[in-house]
């Protein structure tokens, strides 16, 4: 007998995720000095310097456990967002939170809806937590941009064993961005027994005239869940840490779920900080817009179609299968994604870093591609 007929079903069906290629695995497999990561959307800048001095003064207390109700991040987070603490969810990094909302709302005979080209966790929570994915094609160009979530398709999928409907906004891998009136349309359109969840992990990124802030709704719709992260504007990716903001209610039933401890002592003390420099995030955001510029370009220059980005990446077709170019920028010390595994076996996702380290990720790319 196998052991993995013991596993259940859904778990039997899942590809494993598969992390960004780390720094140091690189350096040890091909003996490489220098290494450009522009895998995983990690912020080029680092940390807030306001963050670096409050993890380094609390270091000494890494022995006790982490307030396990979160209690000044949250009070933190519900000044700024202009919410109750009683409504927010704190988990380890937005993928916590995610797994969360999967564990107490799906389960066998419901099933989950998403889009093609959506985040690979939405199918890996629905299945763990035994129930069924359901997903619905992208825009195909025709009605609306090219690789983004088809609302009304998705809507279409919705039957009543659907519990979970999961919207990134902005979109990773593809950088794709909702306006405004459509998602709205779409959450008004939900039955009562469906719960919307918007993660909106590239928030701070996407100033675009009509990018929506699911947050202005929560008093609209009841079954309303959004999810933001620390993890990439904030650049706390190391130290995990994620929430959700809803209703009352719901936040009453994931925290009923949520492991306690589930967010450790550096990552509260360092998201709180976080929050108060506004000034690194500015600098943050104007980066990513300089940066997502530049690779952007870069592809016009070499004839690339890429997919308009909203988020702090961009995702460009080579023409050809990726996955040889990706090994080969490996060997040149260049780390970047390659999206077979969501269904674009043509396609790199490349994160946006400093200057300099696009212009070498564009040289490598030169040298690779060179017949």
């Amino acid at each position: 007998m196998s052991i993995t007929t013991l596993a259940v079903p859904g778990v039997r069906g899942l590809t494993p995720y598969q992390p960004g290629k780390p720094i140091g695995e690189l350096e040890r497999e091909f003996a490489l000095k220098r290494i450009v990561k522009l895998a995983s959307n990690e912020n080029p800048l680092g940390a807030s310097p306001k963050v670096l001095e409050v993890v380094r003064r609390i270091l000494g207390g890494t022995h006790l456990y982490p307030d396990g109700s979160g209690f000044e991040l949250k009070a933190a987070l519900a000044e700024k967002l202009g919410v109750e603490p009683a409504q927010i969810v704190l988990g380890n990094g937005s993928n916590d939170v995610l797994d969360l909302v999967a564990r107490v709302f799906l389960t066998a005979g419901r099933n989950a809806v998403y889009s093609e080209y959506a985040f690979a966790v939405y199918p890996i929570a629905t299945q763990t937590a035994g129930a069924t994915g359901k997903t619905a094609p992208a825009h195909d160009g025709s009605r609306g941009p090219r690789f983004g979530h088809d609302l009304e398709t998705m809507l279409e999928r919705v039957d009543p064993d659907t519990r979970v409907v999961f919207i990134a906004n902005p979109n990773n891998p593809t950088g794709t961005l909702l306006g405004r009136g459509e998602l709205y349309s779409f959450l008004a359109a939900l039955p009562e027994h469906v719960i919307a969840v918007v993660d909106e992990a590239y928030f701070e990124y996407a100033r675009r005239p009509d990018h929506p802030d699911a947050l202005e709704w929560l008093g609209e719709f009841p079954g309303l869940i959004v999810t933001r992260t620390f993890s990439k504007a904030y650049g706390l990716a190391g130290l995990r840490v994620g929430y959700a903001v809803t209703g009352v209610e719901i936040a009453d039933l994931l925290n009923r779920a949520r492991q306690p401890f589930n967010v450790n002592t550096l990552g509260l003390a360092a998201a709180a900080a976080a929050l108060e420099d506004t000034g690194f995030l500015e600098a943050t955001v104007q980066a990513n817009d300089a940066g997502r510029s530049q690779l952007e370009a870069g592809f016009r220059e070499r004839g690339f179609d890429f997919i308009p980005s909203a988020g702090n990446f961009v995702s460009f077709d080579l023409g050809r299968p990726a996955t040889p170019v990706f090994d080969a920028l490996l060997r040149e010390g260049v780390i970047v994604r390659p999206l077979g595994n969501y269904g674009l076996p043509n396609h790199l996702r490349v994160s946006v870093g400093t200057a300099e380290e696009i212009d070498l990720f564009f040289a490598a790319l030169d040298r690779v591609l060179v017949p």
